[in-house]
């Protein structure tokens, strides 16, 4: 019996606990006014524009007054992109040496310490994989698939880590490239070997030949 009645004693302790907690009268949110002629909501009040200055709207011309001319900083802060033949890589150098140290402190827990991927992360392998992609089962990766250098150097710099995607310095990501192509016997794997803008324009990647030109002229050269 004495069991049974602390029982009941606790559950009703629980539940008026909330409403003992509770002091003074329970607000909301005050609700949006309602139209007289329809009974509607009244629409929320239209958001102010972010533009310095607002000219005239006109949808047709595509001027919606909304936003304001990049600046030149802002700009080249996403001006990165880098072309096959070498143009748009920025000044700076790395070696294989400092590439490996921070593959072990930024890339390895994504893409293994092998370079072999994580599968339940989604990071894919980096190297391996030559000659199978003809075959039943093609392995894309850095070294089998993509057919440039600055390709890799280009993704790299703009999108990891995932975590921290475009937090790369440029020397940094000069020496992860020389790491990653290094162990994929691409260029070499000494500690002192040094990959900068003109010998990363100059890497042949095993794949370079198996792609084929966009003929769509809008595409052009």
């Amino acid at each position: 019996m004495f069991t049974h009645n602390l029982t009941i004693i606790c559950v009703l302790g629980t539940l008026a606990g909330p409403a003992l907690a509770q002091e003074g009268a329970r607000t909301v949110a005050a609700l949006p006014e309602t139209l007289e002629e329809t009974g509607e909501r009244a629409p929320a009040e239209v958001p102010q524009s972010s533009a310095e200055e607002v000219g005239d709207i006109v949808p047709a011309n595509t001027a919606y007054g909304v936003g304001q001319p990049a600046s030149e900083d802002e700009i080249a802060a996403i001006d990165i992109d880098v072309m096959p033949d070498g143009r748009g890589l920025p000044e700076g150098s790395g070696t294989y040496a400092e590439g490996e140290k921070l593959y072990e402190t930024i890339c390895a827990t994504c893409h293994g310490a092998d370079m072999m991927g994580v599968s339940e992360l989604g990071a894919p392998q980096l190297i391996g994989g030559r000659g199978t992609l003809a075959s039943d089962q093609p392995v894309k990766t850095v070294e089998s698939y993509w057919p440039y250098a600055s390709t890799f150097f280009d993704y790299t710099h703009r999108a990891m880590p995932m975590t921290e995607a475009g937090s790369l310095s440029a020397d940094e990501v000069y020496a992860i490239s020389a790491y990653v192509l290094g162990k994929a016997g691409i260029t070499g794997s000494e500690a002192a070997t040094t990959l900068d803008a003109e010998s990363m324009a100059k890497i042949v990647m095993p794949n370079a030949d198996g792609f084929v030109a966009d003929p769509r002229p809008d595409i052009g050269e």
